[in-house]
């Protein structure tokens, strides 16, 4: 009773003890520990006639034997795990017990037998986790760590670091007028809705200052990507001396989509300021815009917008509100984190350092 974590009905089959000891009465028990005359009796009776550890245990509950052997358990385990039955997309626990009917001498299993034999297992077949592998080798741990020293370095006024990132939208409008909330009734909408096409979001986030911006477009062509690279250098850094960007590896995400969109001079003009970092394939984690994105999901985009101005206004307040109360990610993955927590993942140097490589030669005589 003085420490520790206990059952309750140990604790108070404990309580029950110590009160005898006392010289309480029962009927006082009953009534101090919340618990019937039957219960005290049989903790003392269990404690006189055996020990102090018979007294507080459980005894042990008749129950039916267990329906399933431990070959139809195995069994059972092993048909969760194949492929579901032509038809169906996966299993269910209706669907397993009518196949272990069918498997086994068994005429009826309910599916709260087959549910509990494969919690034991931990294993649930109507779930899938959908996750990509990424393939670590060298040139995955070189743009890894290249993103994470830039995401390290003290703010340079000269030389920002800017990721950016973009996200399609869907226009959706209301067909009918939905019915606004009331006390005692929440906001009520139609579940049909009219399409209204498309639109691009471009998102611009500062990784070492309070600062994003979200360019709304029809599309994400590489002619949209090369303006957006123009309004950072002319509009949004126009004293910065280099630009670094952190940005994935889409094809229109390069330096060949200034010269597809501007004439020569100016797409050179422009990408003299530009240096580019790209994340590694399938690692889009590491773009730290990535967050700034999934909080504008949550807190803007997260209902109905029908149009492009509608959803430049609302994008834009947002923006202005997030940039006002000074909103940052808070970034802390570092190199050597990710050194100690993926250091299986990283490729063996061929090569050790500090060990010279000596290579035989021989020249020919003529």
């Amino acid at each position: 009773m003085s420490g520790g974590k206990h059952a309750a009905r140990k604790l108070k089959r404990a309580q029950i003890l110590l009160a005898a000891d006392a010289g309480v009465s029962d009927a006082e028990i009953v009534r101090s520990v919340g618990v019937g005359g039957s219960t005290v009796y049989r903790t003392k009776r269990r404690f006189v006639l055996g020990n102090l550890e018979a007294a507080l245990s459980e005894e042990p509950r008749p129950g039916s034997e267990r329906k399933l052997t431990g070959k139809e358990e195995a069994l059972l385990v092993a048909t969760a795990c194949s492929s579901p039955p032509a038809g169906r997309a996966r299993w269910t626990l209706e669907l397993l017990a009518e196949a272990i009917v069918k498997l086994t001498p068994h005429e009826s299993l309910s599916r709260e037998t087959v549910r509990r034999r494969l919690a034991e297992s931990d294993l649930k077949p109507w779930r899938k986790d959908m996750w990509c592998i990424p393939q670590i080798d060298a040139d995955y741990v070189a743009r890894m760590e290249d993103v994470l020293d830039l995401y390290a370095e003290a703010p340079d006024p000269k030389r920002p670091v800017v990721c950016f990132d973009e996200s399609p939208i869907q226009l959706i409008g209301e067909v009918r007028q939905p019915i606004p909330a009331t006390p005692g009734q929440i906001e009520r909408y139609d579940c049909e809705y009219r399409r209204n096409g498309t639109a691009n979001l471009f998102v611009f986030l500062d990784a070492h200052r309070s600062w994003r911006k979200v360019k709304v477009t029809e599309r994400r062509a590489a002619e949209d990507f090369a303006a957006c690279m123009r309004d950072l250098v002319d509009i949004h850094y126009p004293r910065a001396e280099r630009i670094r960007l952190v940005l994935d590896n889409l094809s229109t995400h390069s330096a060949g989509a200034l010269y597809q969109a501007f004439p020569a001079d100016e797409a050179r003009r422009v990408k003299r300021r530009l240096e580019f970092h790209y994340v590694p394939k399938h690692a889009s984690w590491l773009n730290m815009v990535e967050i700034e994105i999934g909080v504008l999901a949550r807190q803007c985009l997260d209902r109905r917008i029908d149009g492009f101005a509608r959803l430049v206004a609302e994008t834009a307040a947002w923006e202005k509100r997030r940039n006002a109360d000074r909103a940052r990610v808070k970034w802390m993955f570092t190199t050597n984190k990710a050194r100690a927590k993926m250091a299986r993942a990283y490729p063996k140097p061929i090569i050790e350092s500090g060990q010279v490589q000596r290579v035989k030669t021989s020249v020919p005589r003529y």
